[in-house]
């Protein structure tokens, strides 16, 4: 009987030390603690650079090893939920910049607050540390941002009578130049000037841009059915009626992407692309001279309102090695990894330091452009994920699509919209 019992309590015991080991640090054979990093950076021309940072880290210092795991797009954050569900997420992921409050409010991300360095929020730009703070607490580190500028054929501005250095600065002025901008042959446009329903700036943004910044979803009140936003949409109504129904089908059917974009291939004189559009004209457009704008102001007294986006670093709750994965997080937020990232993917990165010195290591257009998106980024809105409607662009799109289709009028599509959005409001704490 003796012995039976000395073998029951070997066994609770190994089975002691054994669950204990799951809730420590992962070492590997060289004794470093190992931490897995997803990311969606799968590119040829992405990879590398992420991969080479990772490598940096990883020389820089003797205790911590990172591995990168690639996860698709369409998949990462998923998958992320499912691991932090199962109790095995990974060490560190790359993740969307507006909804940090929502998966701090939905206890998916650790709160990194206690494991920052002293002084660690003044190196990144304030609105992009706003994304990250949720009730005075720090769920991420910003990593890289985005916004939108306004690229145009100074050749085409040449031909159509246009000053190629004076950029359209309002809506009245884009309006007027794209109609000196359109080429017809007979019914068919061989060239559009511009069409806000193409490039990357939606309906929504452009509602914004129209409302002076003001989000659909400011501080927590819903403000989607305003006089500017209508006048917004029924703006973007009026060009499509202009061009026709067909043209805006017709030729939105032949865009792609490198060689086939519209702006490229000449078939668009003005088109609004991220700063980091640059890369492809750099590679594809040949001769072409361009230039980059701030978007439009809606009026003389309103802003040059952009939209942007980006991504973040974080812990995702449950992570065995937080404190590692701090160091991690850090040393890729920092100026040296932040510069790399910033020169070869030429893409506006989160700390201010690293940014203006990206900035001057950069000449020519590419100087010019980045400089622009600079600038742009003072006056663009990241319209964070609203705690109470998490869900309202789903809500919205629909009716702004019914507006657009002509299946209802403006005024009627945005006060249904913003009736259906109000009426989705959750709770929080």
């Amino acid at each position: 009987m003796k012995k039976k019992w000395t073998f029951f309590l070997f066994a609770i015991l190994l089975l002691f030390i054994s669950g204990c080991s799951n809730d420590a640090e992962a070492t590997n054979a060289d004794g470093k603690i190992e931490l897995d990093f997803w990311t969606f950076w799968g590119s040829e021309t992405r990879r590398p650079i992420i991969e080479k940072m990772i490598d940096d880290f990883n020389n820089s210092q003797d205790e911590i090893v990172v591995k990168h795991t690639y996860v698709p797009w369409g998949d990462i954050w998923t998958k992320n939920l499912a691991a932090v569900a199962a109790g095995n997420p990974p060490d560190v992921i790359v993740n969307d910049i507006r909804s940090v409050a929502l998966r701090a409010e939905n206890n998916q991300v650790e709160d990194i607050t206690d494991l920052m360095s002293d002084g660690l929020e003044e190196k990144f730009d304030p609105k992009l540390w706003e994304t990250v703070v949720h009730e005075d607490k720090t769920y991420a580190l910003p990593f890289n941002t985005d916004t939108r500028l306004l690229y145009y054929n100074k050749d085409a501005f040449r031909e159509a009578g246009l000053d190629p250095e004076k950029p359209p600065r309002t809506w009245d002025e884009l309006k007027e130049y794209a109609e000196k901008l359109n080429i017809k042959n007979g019914d068919t446009y061989e060239q559009v000037g511009f069409y806000p329903g193409w490039g990357d700036f939606g309906p929504i943004s452009w509602m914004i841009n129209a409302d002076d910044g003001v989000q659909l979803i400011d501080d927590g009140e819903v403000k989607i059915n305003t006089p500017a936003k209508q006048e917004a949409l029924q703006w973007i109504v009026d060009f499509k009626e202009d061009l026709g129904e067909e043209t805006v089908q017709n030729m939105s059917a032949e865009f792609g992407s490198e060689q086939q974009n519209p702006f490229i291939n000449g078939k668009v004189a003005m088109w609004i692309e991220p700063g980091t559009f640059f890369t492809q004209l750099d590679q594809f457009a040949g001769d072409m001279d361009y230039g980059a704008a701030l978007i439009p102001s809606f009026t003389e007294e309103t802003g040059n309102w952009s939209s942007g986006g980006g991504f973040v670093l974080e812990i995702p709750k449950g992570a065995k090695n937080p404190e590692a994965s701090m160091k991690f997080i850090e040393y890729m937020t920092d100026v040296e990894a932040q510069t790399y990232w910033a020169e070869n993917n030429f893409d506006n990165v989160a700390n201010i330091e690293a940014s203006e010195k990206a900035l001057d290591n950069l000449d020519g257009k590419a100087k010019e452009v980045y400089q622009k998106t600079l600038e742009s980024l003072e006056e663009t809105d990241f319209s964070t994920v609203p705690l109470e409607y998490p869900d309202y662009t789903d809500l919205v799109n629909p009716n702004i699509d019914d507006a657009l289709q002509g299946d209802m009028s403006v005024e009627e599509a945005l006060e249904k919209a913003q009736k259906d959005v109000e009426a989705s409001k959750r709770e929080t704490e």
